[in-house]
């Protein structure tokens, strides 16, 4: 049977999510969606573990602003752990079978990881603002004590945010894209206030802060500032534009699903039956593949955690000692020594992403 995915949403999910398969598509369709699916879920579990690994095992990566980097790739982990597989089950078995419970917790945990991405991109975005534009106050304001502080903050707020979804009946089983998730047309005001909150609000004050850098950069290469602002060395711009690359990837693969939902809730009436339905499975599946793609672009852009990738990967084919400090290695001192405190107005730190 044919479910409409505008009839779906425009009710309550019922105790049983219903178990009627997605539309009939070809088989290359869901071949595809299953084969993107597997591809992030790899590449998520693999990546992100190497990105915890990493920071856990170099000293010179374990600084402030890594906390953050940390704290997202958490954030991209939850949703390969749980939520995507059981929306590659529901794939295979062309509808879900699993239950109210399980539909429930999935559409919670992806709530949690897409929410505590951004949040989580946003506080790095903050952390290099300080870091490039205000470095002279930055050790004060990013302490080791304060730097955790600020992610126990960003997940309390991350939960906080989701919970409300358990109240309003928001998540239910959309057999379109084989996913527990946030039914957009369920509440107009609600969808509304999600799209703000959880998307645009944040873009926004990311968009600030990289402006500003941004704007710093281009005045430090034209030599228009004077001599007591901060410098920006060579290291400290490839790591703030990997960040920066993070941060427009981000934005690229949800922005079409927020500006769907969001058009949704403005007049759910008129848009739902113009929305085609490949351009809807898109926007989520695009989604969906941005928690693959942080630890590959660390690994690409950034010189440390592409080494220490290359030395982990080393280490557990050598089985040698997983958890050693690899900071310690001879040839990393020789090629490398710790990046220094602010020592004058004129010096910045220069290790961390």
């Amino acid at each position: 049977m044919r479910v409409n995915g505008s009839e779906l949403n425009s009710s309550v999910l019922p105790r049983d999510p219903p178990s009627e398969g997605a539309p009939r598509r070809p088989p290359w369709v869901t071949s595809t969606l299953a084969a993107i699916l597997i591809f992030t879920i790899v590449v998520d579990l693999l990546g992100n573990l190497l990105v915890i690994l990493s920071v856990y095992r170099n000293k010179k990566l374990r600084n402030a602003g890594n906390v953050f980097v940390v704290s997202l790739a958490v954030a991209d982990l939850v949703v390969a752990i749980y939520p995507y597989p059981l929306v590659l089950t529901s794939v295979f078995h062309n509808g879900w079978h699993l239950g109210y419970l399980h539909c429930q917790i999935s559409g919670f945990l992806m709530g949690l990881s897409v929410i505590g991405s951004i949040f989580n991109i946003t506080g790095i975005a903050i952390n290099r603002y300080c870091y490039i534009c205000h470095s002279l106050k930055y050790d004060k304001l990013y302490s080791d004590k304060n730097s955790l502080c600020y992610v126990v903050l960003i997940w309390v707020l991350t939960f906080v945010a989701i919970v409300p979804n358990l109240f309003v009946g928001s998540l239910q089983y959309d057999p379109r894209i084989y996913s527990c998730t946030f039914a957009q047309s369920v509440s107009s005001a609600y969808t509304i206030a999600v799209v703000f909150f959880h998307f645009l609000l944040p873009i926004a004050i990311v968009t600030f802060c990289y402006l500003r850098i941004w704007i710093l950069v281009i005045q430090v290469r034209r030599r228009v500032k004077p001599d007591n602002n901060p410098r920006l060395r060579p290291h400290d711009f490839r790591n703030f534009v990997t960040m920066f690359v993070v941060f427009v990837l981000f934005a690229v693969c949800w922005a079409p699903l927020n500006f769907i939902g969001l058009a949704v809730a403005v007049n759910p009436a008129t848009v739902i039956p113009r929305i085609p339905e490949w351009l809807f499975v898109t926007s989520y599946y695009m989604a969906y593949f941005n928690s693959c793609l942080n630890a590959i672009i660390y690994g690409l852009l950034n010189q440390n955690f592409r080494r220490e990738y290359k030395r982990i990967i080393v280490t557990f084919c050598t089985a040698k000692n997983f958890f050693q400090d690899s900071s310690n290695d001879v040839g990393d001192r020789i090629k490398s020594k710790p990046s220094p405190l602010i020592t004058n107005n004129n010096q910045v730190k220069v290790d961390s992403v």
